[in-house]
């Protein structure tokens, strides 16, 4: 499953480094090639002889231990490896690689690195909690990491909660699913739109909405992962542009459907996460509208309806909306589906708690032609987004359409 495929196995200090062992077996056996690091703090738990053993090749703990002199050790792992794993993800190695520190063989090779990073963190529930170490979690995945949460179970510090490294078999899972999906999507253009737009009121208001872009910049990390040429079309947002995206920002609904036009025709797959403005006002203002008494109005025009146009132009590109409800949920998208001519859309309850704009997971349900219908669990969006192209790849072949 895993044959010849080259992991980086990057291990730091905590009880659970013996889960790391079983690791390298695990992923050893799936016929990975799997070199590993160790930080000083692990090697007072596991010696590196263990890990050597296990992976066949030999373990590097120093920066400044050159094993071979015609290459610089941690620049020569971080471009050899296809995919970094950072078990167990300690708050210590989390909190320098959010911040840019490289002060060890483990960071300065994180740091040079250009392919994918996955941390499975592990630690106290509290420290899991910590202000700090949630910050720091939060930045790195806006730094396009992703994390491998870790299980709920009994501790080593005797507390239950969450904080336990994630088991070596199911790490090793995740990590043939994703080389099985990497390549699914080479060749193909995906087209993505994210966020809200604004219409300008006057030079300082606008009209907008919640939406954060978190599912759409997860459905084009997601296309970039798995080989497509990923375009991301963005909205107003704060979020960083994913690893191998090309971004195009943009603002008010109008911007977006010409951005959008500019490529779709040569899309495979036209993804429409942005929450676009349904109405904008008839006249901007020049000046800042000053407050006056009593009441006042802003008379409104429709915007593009951006989905429906795409709609009626769409020749071999398989068309996915996403419809944000909050009551009638299939109703709305069912008849959304037809009237907008799309072959699928991705509808949820926004109003459902860790389900809405802003948060960082969704349950969703999939409506296709053909009164197709798929549910999808509560998850994190960016595994959401995987699972999303992989049900609508093994249904759609654009080209045979």
């Amino acid at each position: 499953m895993l044959e010849n495929r080259k992991i980086l196995l990057c291990v730091s200090g905590g009880i659970a480094v013996y889960k790391a062992v079983a690791l390298v077996s695990k992923l050893s056996q799936a016929g990975a090639s799997v070199k590993v690091i160790m930080t000083q703090s692990a090697q007072q738990f596991v010696q590196p002889l263990t890990f050597q053993v296990m992976s066949r090749h030999d373990v590097f703990t120093d920066t400044f231990d050159e094993k071979d002199s015609s290459v610089i050790a941690h620049i020569d792992l971080a471009d050899w490896a296809e995919l970094i794993i950072v078990a167990p993800g300690t708050a210590n190695v989390i909190g320098k690689l959010a911040n840019g520190i490289g002060d060890d063989m483990v960071t300065t090779t994180l740091l040079a690195a250009t392919a994918p990073i996955w941390i499975a963190p592990a630690m106290n529930v509290h420290m899991y909690d910590h202000p700090a170490v949630k910050r720091n979690i939060q930045q790195l995945h806006e730094d396009g990491i992703r994390f491998i949460e870790p299980s709920e179970g009994f501790l080593a510090c005797g507390y239950v909660g969450k904080g336990r490294l994630e088991e070596p078999e199911k790490i090793t899972q995740l990590v043939e699913t994703y080389f099985r999906r990497e390549l699914k999507l080479t060749g193909k253009k995906v087209v993505v739109t994210a966020g809200p737009t604004r219409e300008r009121i006057d030079p300082v208001r606008f009209l907008t909405n919640f939406s954060s872009g978190k599912m759409g910049y997860a459905m084009a990390s997601a296309a970039a992962e798995m080989g497509a040429e990923a375009i991301l079309i963005s909205g107003p947002v704060s979020l960083s542009v994913p690893s191998g995206v090309t971004r195009i920002q943009v603002e008010s609904a109008a911007e977006m459907l010409e951005a959008v036009e500019a490529h779709f025709a040569t899309a495979d797959y036209v993804v429409k996460t942005a929450a676009v403005a349904d109405y904008r006002p008839k006249k901007i203002a020049d000046q800042k509208i000053k407050k006056q008494q009593g009441e006042s109005s802003i008379v409104l025009e429709r915007t593009i309806d951006i989905l429906n146009q795409l709609g009626q132009q769409k020749t071999h590109q398989v068309l996915i909306g996403f419809a944000a409800e909050t009551n009638n949920v299939s109703k709305y998208a069912k008849d959304k589906l037809e009237r907008k001519n799309a072959d699928y859309i991705i509808a949820n309850d926004v109003s459902e708690a860790q389900a809405g704009f802003e948060s960082d997971t969704n349950r969703v349900v999939v409506y296709g032609k053909n009164d197709f219908e798929q549910a999808f669990d509560m998850m994190p969006k960016q595994q959401l987004a995987h699972q999303l192209f992989e049900m609508i790849i093994e249904k759609e072949t654009p080209y045979d359409r």
